[in-house]
């Protein structure tokens, strides 16, 4: 490789770095707040909030990379052409295309990791994020046994223990279900304990009392107890039957589903294809984003006030081609047969990074006969 494309190639690699940190960063602490709330407001601790964050760092990575590598070569050409160093090569005789070596490749090194990223990463880490969800959801002591804070397992469901002794009996424990309208019931016990039965966990409270309050005529009835079984199995959805999610299916499986995979997961087949071709269009955005942002930053050439209105053209393309991909799903999704669009999005920004390219490079070459003409 020549000593300029490995140059450009280095300063591109650099400042993708740089800008894939920032963005990874800036994006999973927004994910992280929002995760944080609901780990940490079920009870777990801050061990599986840290496994969950984890789990989801491969699926913000691949969301980012093309964003990062896009900025990466706005900026590095920005940059070198301030400094009059595309200049140089151009006026030494190098052309656009020839410049766009370094970037075309710096474009399909982006890609690489975004191809393993959607069709190896992702989907294990969204398959492994998926089942310690269901441990969770299912570990029902995760959730009541948490003494001295006002818990909310579910909506309309408000538990309160101020103890728990070491073999797991709860003491001075307080519950109020609202969930049937019109009616809220107030349970109160000394102590309690939580059981597995066949129908599901129960939460059996010993020497208590019930309250009934019915809302349309304020009327209050209470019953004391011995011992009462509260069934908590709704509450945390433990029969609950979860379709298998296209997430985590292998590339395989969802270009070549089977039928009795199409009908477990209760989408059309149309679904299944356009998700296994967008795991690999997904890295071409790569080197859309890239061409894109050299293209639109060639075309102006140098300039003493900046290239302001090339990176705004840049941007603007960029936009664009997202809107166009989102439209391409949409359009993809509707007949299995439809699966080719999902390529037309990145495609097509390849097409204009191609398309500004050639439209610097006849410029170039207009400028180049006056350039050297003698004085």
């Amino acid at each position: 490789m020549p000593r300029f494309d490995r140059y450009l190639l280095a300063q591109l690699t650099v400042l993708f770095g740089f800008f894939a940190l920032v963005l990874v960063s800036v994006y999973w602490v927004n994910r992280g707040v929002s995760l944080f709330d609901d780990i940490i407001g079920d009870g777990q601790s801050a061990l599986v909030f840290l496994e969950f964050a984890a789990l989801t760092l491969p699926n913000v990575i691949r969301l980012v990379l093309p964003i990062a590598a896009f900025a990466a070569t706005v900026y590095v050409i920005n940059r070198l052409t301030n400094e009059s160093e595309l200049v140089v090569m151009q006026a030494l005789g190098c052309s656009p295309w020839r410049l766009a070596r370094p970037v075309a490749i710096f474009g399909l090194l982006v890609a690489i990791p975004i191809c393993i990223l959607t069709h190896f990463l992702v989907p294990a880490s969204r398959a492994q994020l998926d089942l310690r969800q269901a441990e969770i959801s299912s570990d029902f002591t995760a959730r009541f046994l948490s003494a001295g804070q006002f818990l909310h397992p579910a909506g309309g469901i408000t538990v309160f223990i101020r103890d728990i002794t070491r073999s797991g009996e709860l003491k001075q424990i307080y519950l109020s279900d609202a969930t049937s309208p019109g009616t809220r019931v107030t349970y109160t016990a000394n102590r309690a304990f939580l059981v597995q039965s066949d129908d599901g966990p129960k939460l059996v409270m010993v020497d208590g009392m019930a309250q009934w309050l019915r809302e349309e005529d304020r009327r209050l009835s209470i019953a004391t107890f011995d011992d009462f079984a509260y069934d908590i199995s709704a509450l945390i959805g433990s029969a609950r039957i979860r379709r298998p999610s296209l997430d985590v299916m292998s590339t395989r499986d969802l270009l070549f589903p089977s039928p009795e995979l199409i009908e477990a997961a209760g989408k059309p087949k149309a679904v299944f294809l356009y998700e296994g071709h967008a795991r690999t269009a997904q890295g071409l955005l790569a080197v859309a984003g890239a061409l894109i942002g050299y293209g639109a930053l060639m075309v102006g050439g140098f300039s003493r006030f900046g290239l302001g209105r090339q990176i705004g053209l840049a941007i603007a393309l960029l936009i664009a081609v997202n809107f166009l991909n989102n439209t391409a799903a949409g359009f993809a999704q509707r007949d299995e047969s439809y699966w080719p669009v999902t390529y037309l999005p990145p495609l097509a920004g390849i097409g204009i990074g191609l398309g500004l390219i050639w439209l610097s490079a006849m410029r170039h070459r207009r400028r180049r006969p006056r350039q050297e003409r003698p004085a």
